[in-house]
């Protein structure tokens, strides 16, 4: 990591003479050179929150697993990468990005519940850390593609401990009701199963309760049940060289206080330790407190609507850019870029999309004038990676800020872009 000490001190965005920058560059000369919707990454942020995590488990074995899904920009992965990170992929094209990216196979834990036997085989071909098993199915599946292979899989047991994190249902993985991991009940048989195969060798337990999670008890309520497993498998003979708590921690959107990636790791560490299982490697898989705070969508006011019941700010940016409020009723932080003197007005903010839900905030009291800049905040995560091309739209641009530097990590996608895979009948 470069000057990581000078990067920790950088605020990702703030006001300068009244006008948003990012790090050391205005967020409306972006704007200017790639136009909008655009968006804006801090790189001081993104190294920052990931030195939280390492900086809290310096001194014990461990390891850092970002979880990609939150954001996949290469650019991005690239610097988590240089940085020591490992990776929490869903995905073969996850795994096909943290390769390009320079990250490494030997470090990337994969989860999720439809991992395909072509996605195994090419997981097993890249010698990745383990597959967090999420159903008996899925053992036999990877038992068998190892078999072909004539290789050994690596795999931990992803747990469903039946604990409530208390999100959003959307977001929540660890509730009886979720598709997610496997039942609390089943998991020594499995992992007995597991321990008798001759192509898998067990090496993990992980456990991931959801996202957005906003206080410690959760999480250790779910340690206690990871751990109690623990000392079941190790008087059976099975002994685990990591414990993967998986990630969840929230983020301020609006006037939450979670807790800080080091009081989190202190807890459970703390659990860890007391429990006798010190020596194991503790990893976690954040994704959103790595990259959330540290990005903004940067879209321009087309139209301001008075309405009968309502005034609506038109902009550029749409659901197809930013999809979680329409999705999960999310509340997202709106800046006007540049600061207007005079009275301010009750604005829903919506984009040009052809459906109702194409809303990014609601009852914004906004001085706005047409063409101006807005910044969408905290949209570093599930942004640009859940956005499509609804309505024909191309992907937005994303830039990254580097001091008083920035650079283009993807450009905007043209309409010559969306029509190259496709063709007419003859």
């Amino acid at each position: 990591m470069t000057e990581p000490a000078a990067r920790r001190r950088v605020e990702a965005f703030s006001r300068r003479r009244g006008v948003l920058a990012c790090e050391g560059v205005p967020l409306a000369e972006i704007a200017d050179r790639f136009g909008t919707p655009t968006y804006v990454y801090s790189r001081a942020a993104i190294e920052g929150a990931f030195a939280a995590y390492t900086g809290a488990l310096r001194g014990r074995p461990s390891l850092v697993c970002y979880a990609m899904k939150a954001n996949s920009n290469l650019a991005v992965l690239s610097l988590l990468a240089r940085a020591g990170s490992g990776f929490d992929i869903v995905s073969g094209g996850e795994l096909a990005r943290v390769i390009a990216a320079g990250g490494d196979p030997r470090k990337v834990v994969f989860s999720g519940v439809g991992k395909t036997p072509a996605e195994i085989a090419q997981a097993l071909a890249a010698d990745i850390l383990c597959f967090n098993l999420e159903s008996a199915a899925e053992l036999e599946i990877v038992g068998r593609v190892a078999a072909d292979m004539r290789r050994r899989a690596r795999v931990s047991v992803r747990v469903n401990p039946d604990v409530d994190p208390r999100t959003h249902p959307y977001i929540s993985t660890g509730l009886k009701s979720d598709k997610f991991g496997v039942a609390y009940a089943d998991t020594l048989p499995l992992y007995r199963r597991a321990a008798a195969m001759d192509h898998v060798d067990v090496v993990g337990i992980d456990c991931h309760i959801g996202s957005r999670i906003g206080d410690i008890s959760p999480y250790l309520q779910a340690a206690d049940r990871l751990l109690d497993l623990v000392d079941a498998l190790a008087q059976e003979g099975i002994e685990l060289a990591h414990i993967d708590f998986g990630g969840g921690l929230d983020i301020r959107y609006r006037d939450e206080s979670p807790p800080a990636a080091a009081e989190l790791i202190g807890a459970l560490a703390a659990r860890v330790d007391a429990r006798g299982h010190g020596g194991k490697t503790l990893m976690f898989e954040p994704g959103r407190s790595i990259v959330g705070p540290a990005g903004a969508l940067l879209a321009r006011v087309n139209i301001v609507k008075p309405g009968a019941e309502k005034n609506f700010l038109v902009v550029d940016a749409a659901m197809n850019d930013l999809l979680r409020p329409a999705l999960y009723d999310a509340w997202m932080d709106v800046q006007p870029v540049a600061l207007r003197q005079g009275p301010a007005r009750t604005y829903d903010i919506v984009g040009p999309i052809c459906e109702s839900g194409d809303w990014l905030a609601r009852g914004r009291e906004l001085s706005i004038e047409p063409g101006d800049l807005l910044a969408i905040m905290g949209a570093g995560a599930y942004g640009m990676s859940m956005a499509s091309n609804y309505n024909s739209r191309g992907r937005a641009a994303e830039v990254m800020v580097d001091g008083e530097r920035f650079y283009e990590i993807r450009r905007r996608e043209t309409i010559e872009d969306l029509l190259a895979l496709e063709s007419t009948l003859p």
